[in-house]
């Protein structure tokens, strides 16, 4: 399936810019790159969005360590699932009792 390719090369895009030592990335080109892409992935077309937050959950099985983490809150970081409830305001108050309960 092209939706779990896709999710494993986001994956190791994410795991490579979130993880990188200091020294080997600028922390600023890290951030912008970051938030280039949530944006590109909240924009994605709805049915396959939601597709890639449920390929997150199955790869994320196949990293280890923290990068297994990094994968398995990619949906979290990305406010993914914020960007397919943008319509349901009670959705969108679930999410946001979750994110509060998690900090």
């Amino acid at each position: 399936m092209i939706t779990m390719q896709i999710a494993r090369i986001i994956a190791d895009f994410v795991i490579f810019f979130d993880l990188a030592d200091e020294n080997l990335l600028d922390p600023d080109a890290s951030i912008t790159m970051m938030e280039g892409l949530g944006g590109d992935l909240q924009a994605l077309d709805k049915k396959f969005l939601r597709e890639l937050i449920d390929a997150f959950a199955v790869i994320a099985a196949e990293y280890s360590g923290e990068a297994q983490e990094v994968v398995r809150d990619i949906a979290y970081s990305f406010y993914l699932e914020e960007a397919l409830a943008a319509d349901d305001p009670v959705r969108l108050a679930e999410l946001e009792a979750i994110r509060d309960a998690r900090t």
